[in-house]
């Protein structure tokens, strides 16, 4: 997660809890004047702008006065300049994140993100048909500008805007942030963005501090042990983004805790579902046991039988049938790996998966041929064999079952034009009428695996 640690003082939104800094030296209507000011200025100095897709720019630069950090700027055609302060290792993380992420443009409350029009929730939960991630509106937000925030009661505190030269990133948010906003509000140009259009940050009921969860409850809503989290200390990339940091650790709001489980569960839920117990002991993909245990049965039957023929094969006469069970299963595993497994496996699984997707989308575009591109309600079963194809797959490897399923919705969408969710409904329906897979768990495999976009109430 990007955390800026300063507000340009020329800013229209300001972060709240940030100091305000000087920001006189940016040449804020001229992006490439900013870019010019850290690119090719020296090692470890850099600079960038872009243009936006829907107006407006971006424009980043190392600040070359205090070398750790850097400036972003965001200009938005409709809702004036964004300029934070940041660490200058987070610089290309926000310039991607700013052009590409598809996730607005402010940030707050630990990665909740407006558009312009609404507030969302931090991006967690994945869909491949549109190669990025689903946006979830945030239930009864309010917008807070810089008017309502000044509304409330002042204090006698003095505020200060710092100088770039000397700053340093304060640990925590600054106390009695409104004087600071105050002094900003004081010292705005003429012809400046209304207090009343410049947005601050955000009311929910879910960003109740009170509501929120810690570690133990965040394993509650996902329905596992505090103990299979990932590790607090080297996992915080794994863990939802949190609301609030306190002395006891990170704290998140209940919303946002069930995206991330629920996310989880799409990402771990597929592999759980087809796994199966080797004779080991062991989880194991459902498909690679039904292998071993294939491989197993051939060999302890030949063991059985070269054991029946005593003079031609001494060695195995003293065998027992148990000891043969048990030889069979060692003799019977790496072979079985051997053909599951990888790029160095029997069977090319990547291959696989390509001609699966292949297979498809040439049933999709016969479909798209035949009706003229109107095939709302006329798309038809995939079939049985690529369907066949499909149960082999997912059963040897079934974490990337909604990497598989993704790929068709996503390649049907932008060649075909054809919509997530009818993709959706053949992919049930084909795999419901020829998969071997038990209806109940294709049901539950098909709910994690397939993108959002693609599923339907009547599906689920």
């Amino acid at each position: 997660m990007i955390r800026p640690v300063a507000n340009g003082l020329r800013t229209d939104h300001p972060v709240p809890g940030l100091p305000f800094i000087n920001d006189e030296r940016l040449i804020l209507d001229n992006p490439d004047a900013i870019e010019r000011t850290g690119r090719n200025q020296g090692e470890g100095l850099w600079g960038r702008t872009d243009q936006l897709p829907g107006g407006g720019w971006v424009a980043f630069t190392t600040e070359t006065k205090n070398r750790a950090y850097a400036w972003a700027v965001h200009q938005h055609p409709e809702h004036g300049r964004t300029v934070l302060l940041l660490r200058n290792r987070d610089l290309s993380r926000l310039h991607h994140e700013w052009l590409y992420g598809h996730s607005g443009f402010l940030y707050r409350h630990g990665g909740y993100w407006w558009d312009g029009t609404r507030w969302y929730r931090p991006q967690q939960i994945v869909d491949r048909a549109y190669e990025g991630y689903e946006a979830r509106p945030v239930a009864g937000a309010t917008t807070i500008t810089a008017m309502d925030f000044l509304a409330r009661p002042a204090t006698s505190h003095t505020a200060q805007v710092q100088k770039i030269a000397d700053f340093t990133a304060a640990e925590g948010p600054l106390p009695h942030w409104r004087e600071h906003l105050a002094l900003w509000a004081s010292r705005r140009e003429p012809g400046s963005r209304p207090l009343g259009q410049c947005v601050v940050d955000l009311q929910a009921p879910e960003l109740d501090p009170a509501r929120f969860v810690d570690r133990a409850g965040l394993a509650q809503i996902a329905e596992l042990e505090p103990e299979d989290l990932p590790h607090p200390k080297y996992g915080r990339k794994d863990l939802p983004p949190p609301q609030t940091e306190t002395d006891q650790g990170p704290r998140w709001s209940r919303p946002v805790a069930h995206d991330w489980a629920e996310q989880y569960h799409r990402t771990h839920g597929p592999e759980r579902l087809l796994s199966a117990m080797t004779a080991f002991g062991t989880d194991q993909p459902r498909g690679l046991v039904d292998d071993h245990n294939r491989l197993t049965k051939i060999i302890a039957e030949s063991l059985q039988d070269a054991g029946a023929d005593g003079k031609k094969n001494r060695r195995f006469t003293r065998s027992s049938s148990a000891n043969h069970e048990e030889q069979a299963a060692h003799l019977a595993w790496w072979p079985a790996v051997a053909i599951n497994g990888g790029t160095d496996g029997f069977i090319p699984i990547a291959a696989v998966r390509t001609t699966i997707v292949e297979a498809v989308l040439g049933g999709l575009a016969r479909d798209v041929a035949d009706t003229h591109g109107h095939v709302t309600s006329s798309l038809g079963d995939i079939r049985a064999d690529v369907v066949h194809l499909i149960h082999w797959y997912i059963q040897r490897e079934p974490r990337l079952a909604p990497a598989l399923f993704g790929e068709i919705c996503l390649d049907a969408r932008m060649r075909f034009d054809l919509d997530p969710k009818d993709v959706g409904k053949v992919l049930r329906r084909s795999l419901s009428l020829d998969s071997e897979i038990d209806r109940r768990t294709l049901k539950a495999l098909l709910d994690l695996a397939l993108p959002p976009s693609a599923q339907s109430r009547e599906g689920r």
